[in-house]
């Protein structure tokens, strides 16, 4: 059954005839339908919503197109997360504030009977590698919603106009999900304003989309992921609610990581994990994940007979010798 503010809200926006709060409470209940695995009933409301006009002295609008009629799968693209928050190794700190935002949807209802929403903006800052994507995937898990990624090359159009549409469209579908919505290298579009390389036709792009953030309701979790922090307009950095920093791991987070890569593929890799942390220290998640494929790889096209620990130190030279590591 649709939440009491809602249906409140729905009877309040036809006694009005506010079509803007009609939408809103529409998409809300469509999220809401989606969630708990109602698709037949979300589709009903989303067509109703799609050709629903309401009778004033002229003839209004209708509400905007579908996801298929945009075709927004040329810049919207979804993924089944396959990565879990416990497969991710992160500070301390930065793991217990993700847990806490993740609480706070699971209980999203407890905080809406005291009139407060769960945060949903979370801004992910570090060099390439070290786990913001995904980080973000293993949110949409943890949350058991889809997770949608933004394709930059397919909604940044040739003309500056084509670019706000296409933000436009994509903001109303994504309103009437209950999901993580993923914006990767967000300094392409989050620029700063100030920039006075930029014409004035980007700021207003950008202030569009900040705009269109801020009007995104608690059940959309925004992530945004830069490497370039310092790119970012001042104003995108108050719209997020948490902000974050991922930087390359220590040994401790090394020697983690190596527990649950061992705990997954059920052997050892013969090494202390002392000794492999430091000759690693200095690469980024994406680089040590790269060494153990390596050693999953010779490792599989070496049984049945396997020397893991000569394979490690094969794994450990080559990637010495390409990332000129320190070897003690």
């Amino acid at each position: 059954m649709a939440r009491a503010d809602l249906l409140l809200k729905l009877v309040k926006a036809g006694s009005v005839g506010d079509k803007n709060l009609f939408t809103k409470v529409v998409e809300s209940l469509i999220a809401e339908e989606r969630n708990k695995q109602h698709h037949i009933v979300a589709d009903q409301l989303a067509d109703i919503l799609k050709n629903q006009q309401f009778s004033k002295d002229q003839s209004s609008k209708v509400v905007p197109k579908t996801l298929l009629d945009e075709k927004l799968e040329s810049f919207l693209f979804r993924i089944y997360p396959g990565k879990s928050l416990d497969d991710i190794v992160l500070k301390r700190e930065n793991r217990g504030i993700i847990d806490e935002m993740v609480q706070e949807h699971h209980r999203s209802d407890l905080l809406r009977s005291y009139n407060l929403e769960p945060r949903n903006r979370v801004l992910l800052a570090g060099a390439p590698g070290n786990g913001k994507t995904s980080l973000a995937e293993g949110i949409a898990q943890s949350l058991m919603v889809p997770f949608y990624v933004i394709r930059y090359d397919g909604i940044i159009g040739s003309y500056l106009g084509e670019t706000a549409s296409r933000l436009k469209a994509m903001f109303d579908f994504i309103r009437t999900q209950e999901c993580v919505l993923f914006f990767d290298e967000f300094d392409a579009i989050g620029k700063e304003r100030g920039d006075t390389h930029e014409t004035g036709e980007i700021k207003r792009v950008v202030s569009s989309l900040l705009l269109q953030i801020d009007r995104l309701p608690s059940y959309v979790v925004v992530v945004a992921a830069t490497n370039h922090p310092e790119l970012l307009d001042r104003a995108v950095w108050r719209r997020f609610q948490i902000r974050m920093e991922l930087e390359k791991p220590d040994r401790l987070m090394i020697e983690n990581w190596l527990k649950k890569f061992e705990s997954r593929v059920k052997y050892s890799l013969e090494h202390s994990h002392k000794n492999i942390s430091g000759k690693l220290e200095g690469l980024s998640f994406s680089e040590i994940e790269e060494f153990v494929l390596d050693i999953q790889r010779k490792y599989i096209l070496s049984l049945p007979e396997v020397d893991v620990k000569k394979i490690v130190d094969e794994s450990l030279n080559q990637i010495s010798n390409k990332y000129q590591l320190r070897n003690g």
